[in-house]
């Protein structure tokens, strides 16, 4: 019996935190078996990223057809895509059919642009008609949606922008809503309506949580939930790992129960 498969094409966290690394750690936290295409290489922590070395077109092609000739993957995710190159190269490579959730990483979480430009017309019209599921944060959404958002409401309406891009459903995270409430407030936008999950916001900020929450929802749509299931599934994942994040260097160190270990900042 073939085991669960899921892939990841991201860049690498050489923290650990983040990246193909949290991806990864999140798989296999969830059984499900761990495959990666990696598109970038970077030297970074939980405070800063130094550098970043995209891999050439020609190695993320070949290895998005290598896994794909071998394994039965449940389901695909992406992270960093670096360029409008590499955006092009997922979209004509990807198996037909590929169950897809995107993580549209533009900006680290340091502030580092781990996407061009150039590259974001591409995922627009190229990758995000192809996914089942995109995941952005609130200045991921603005850009995809052309729109500021600062209520519940705006990221209802960002999320149907997105969803008319062609994608299957739209998770837009709250994560970085403004708004003096000790909850965080994610929406998944489909073709159904409107599906709100609220959690506890912690007072401490986090290195890899995006990473973590789409890893964890490619894992559960791997095997075999619909996409509000595995909305629910991932967000309940993701609080878990937040609530028990790994503390600073130095710091009393919390290996959370999920195995995602997720980095306070």
């Amino acid at each position: 019996m073939q085991m669960i498969s899921a892939c990841s094409i991201a860049g690498s966290d050489s923290g650990g935190g983040a990246g193909i690394q949290a991806d990864l750690k999140t798989f296999t936290a969830l059984e499900v078996f761990g495959l990666t295409v990696i598109t970038a290489v970077t030297a970074q922590n939980t405070r800063e990223v130094r550098g970043t070395w995209m891999l050439p077109v020609e190695a993320v092609r070949t290895q998005i057809e290598t896994v794909a000739d071998e394994f039965a993957i449940g389901a695909w995710k992406t992270g960093m895509l670096g360029s409008a190159a590499n955006v092009r190269a997922v979209a004509e490579t990807l198996p037909d059919g590929a169950m897809l959730v995107i993580d549209p990483v533009m900006i680290s979480t340091s502030g580092h642009r781990l996407l061009n430009e150039d590259a974001i017309e591409g995922l627009m019209g190229l990758l995000i008609p192809m996914a089942g599921i995109v995941t952005p944060n609130l200045p991921e959404a603005e850009v995809l949606a052309g729109m500021q958002i600062r209520t519940p409401d705006d990221m209802v309406g960002a999320g149907e922008r997105i969803l008319d891009l062609g994608a299957g459903a739209v998770v837009v995270k709250g994560g970085h809503l403004t708004d003096d409430s000790d909850t965080v407030v994610d929406i998944l936008v489909d073709h159904d309506g409107v599906m709100e999950i609220s959690g506890r916001r912690y007072p401490y900020s986090v290195h890899g949580s995006g990473c973590c929450f789409s890893a964890a929802l490619t894992a559960h749509l791997a095997r075999g939930m619909g996409a509000r299931g595995a909305f629910a599934a991932a967000r309940e994942f993701i609080d878990t790992a937040i609530g028990q994040a790994v503390g600073e260097p130095g710091a009393l160190r919390i290996v959370n129960p999920g195995g995602a270990n997720i980095h306070r900042r």
